[in-house]
């Protein structure tokens, strides 16, 4: 198995504490409002958010992905934190045994909010997995946190 980690940053003009509420605690729901034109819904299978809990998000046809599913492995609002693995989806095509994704959110000096966001994908036995799915796959990843801070902008009670 392969191990391939990349780093990505993003930033919000949004309070941190808004925003992990928003990215992790209410994703399930917020999730779907900001980007319905991609994903369909967000469905606990097992748990409500905690860790252990795993949660299936399903996607509008036409994008090339239908499903996946995420295991929560760390929730940690105290420091900001929360980390994740994608444990199933129909483009794993057995080429990935699983994504993981470790975020991290900190207060920005002009007083809005830095995600860092390392993103380890395993492959499966030597398989390598080629640049560009990663960098579509981050710059996916990317485009919804624009989305949902977009949309947290235009619903200020969201």
């Amino acid at each position: 198995m392969g191990v391939f980690t990349h780093e990505m940053e993003v930033t919000s003009t949004l309070p941190t504490a808004r925003v992990f509420k928003a990215y992790v605690l209410e994703s399930d729901t917020i999730f779907p409002k900001a980007v319905p034109h991609a994903i369909k819904g967000v469905e606990y299978l097992q748990g409500t958010g905690a860790p252990g809990s795993i949660r299936m998000v399903s996607f509008v046809p036409g994008l090339g992905i239908e499903y996946l599913k995420e295991k929560v492995d760390v929730v940690d609002p105290d420091n900001l934190s929360y980390t994740y693995t994608v444990i199933e989806s129909d483009v794993f095509k057995n080429m990935i045994e699983k994504i993981s994704y470790e975020t991290k959110f900190s207060e920005a000096p002009n007083g809005g909010t830095i995600v860092n966001v390392t993103t380890k994908f395993y492959s499966v036995g030597d398989v390598e997995i080629k640049e560009e799915a990663i960098k579509d796959s981050l710059q996916n990843r990317s485009q919804i946190f624009k989305a949902v801070e977009e949309y947290l902008l235009a619903n200020p009670d969201a």
